[in-house]
């Protein structure tokens, strides 16, 4: 059991029979009253998100989450499919739990999905991940990092803010936990 002044974001615990994975958490003291913890969740079956509070010692059963090394290989029709590396065993998805991952994504990708027991419930993906542009504006002559940016299409059909100078077909590295342009890594 843990208790709700434990939680953190990213953590994952069971309640009344759901699956709930802390997004945020945060202390709040009102200006009478008990300290209460403040926190965004998700079910992390049904994919909804709420903001609902605790008091800090109330207590959860923590959910013991594991992760295996997989290779995304392909979405077809509401699934996306991944191959065990050590087993070739393959798992199965639904892409709408996890529509922002898929933004993300190439085949041949290696992720890591986590199971809640035998239960496939999501991917974690690595920090960053290298897209090409398939589509933005034509680059300004002498334009810098500092600009403004300009939106460009990555080939996942993610949008991320880039500088100016950025052309198409250029391999951008892209930060998968903010959606954010890190560096060039090449053409």
């Amino acid at each position: 059991m843990i208790s709700a002044s434990d939680l953190k974001a990213g953590m994952t615990f069971v309640q009344d029979g759901k699956l709930i994975r802390v997004l945020e958490a945060s202390h709040h003291k009102p200006g009478k009253g008990n300290t209460v913890m403040r926190m965004k969740l998700r079910d992390v079956r049904s994919g909804s998100t709420y903001d609902t509070t605790f008091r800090p010692e109330e207590k959860f059963e923590q959910a013991i989450i594991e992760t295996k090394s997989v290779q995304y290989l392909y979405s077809q029709d509401d699934v996306a499919v991944f191959m065990d590396l050590e087993t070739y065993e393959q798992y199965e998805l639904p892409l709408d739990t996890i529509e922002q991952e898929m933004k993300y994504l190439l085949e041949n990708m290696e992720v890591k999905i986590q199971f809640f027991g035998d239960e496939v419930i999501g991917v974690t993906l690595p920090t960053t991940v290298v897209l090409r542009v398939t589509e933005t504006q034509p680059s300004i002559k002498g334009a810098t990092v500092t600009g403004s940016g300009k939106p460009a299409t990555m080939e996942t059909g993610l949008v991320v803010n880039v500088p100016d100078f950025v052309e198409a077909e250029e391999l951008l590295e892209i930060n998968t936990q903010e959606g954010t342009y890190v560096k060039r890594a090449g053409k």
